[in-house]
């Protein structure tokens, strides 16, 4: 008897996680409320409005990774940011839709080709996109997916179920 595996290529399950966390990022920020933007824990931490926007604008890295060899951020256009919970879920369901369409165009051979991030001259950072996607979107994103559930606890907010429940929520099926 012969089994045959396939191994999903990087495009694939890079795609299939990506779903799934963008999916529990969306849910976090959904209970991000508007009266609460400019709200801080700390004198040394991120207002809430502009941690859940740093969120919402995550993805794009690998989107802007995915246009070219570098990416010089000075000539970048930021993004305005969103001053309420809405424009701000309509600001992560754009990058998110778009990610995914970007996704969905490119090979795993691109996966494996140097990325470099620079300020003008300066290069700020040069790795493959299999390193931009896992530290710079995915890991990054699940780091401040963190703080701001601990936001959303301080602010007596239920925070939802992200990898199994919260205290707040049963687990997703």
């Amino acid at each position: 008897m012969s089994t045959t595996s396939t191994t999903p290529s990087l495009q694939s399950a890079l795609g299939q996680e990506l779903k799934q966390e963008l999916a529990i990022t969306r849910r976090l920020l959904e209970r991000v409320p508007t009266e609460q933007f400019d709200w801080q824990p700390h004198p040394k931490s991120m207002k809430l409005g502009t941690l859940a926007s740093h969120m919402a604008n995550l993805v794009g890295f690998l989107e802007i990774s995915l246009q070219g060899a570098e990416t010089n951020m000075a000539a970048l256009k930021r993004p305005d940011s969103p001053t309420t919970t809405d424009e701000l879920l309509r600001h992560f369901d754009v990058n998110a839709e778009s990610i995914q369409a970007a996704l969905s165009q490119v090979d795993d051979a691109t996966f494996h080709d140097v990325w470099t991030m620079r300020n003008n001259e300066k290069v700020i950072m040069a790795m493959p996109r299999t390193m931009v996607a896992r530290i710079l979107v995915l890991n990054h994103l699940i780091h401040h997916r963190g703080q701001l559930s601990v936001y959303l606890r301080l602010l007596d907010i239920p925070v939802p179920a992200i990898y199994g429940g919260s205290a707040d929520e049963a687990p997703q099926r």
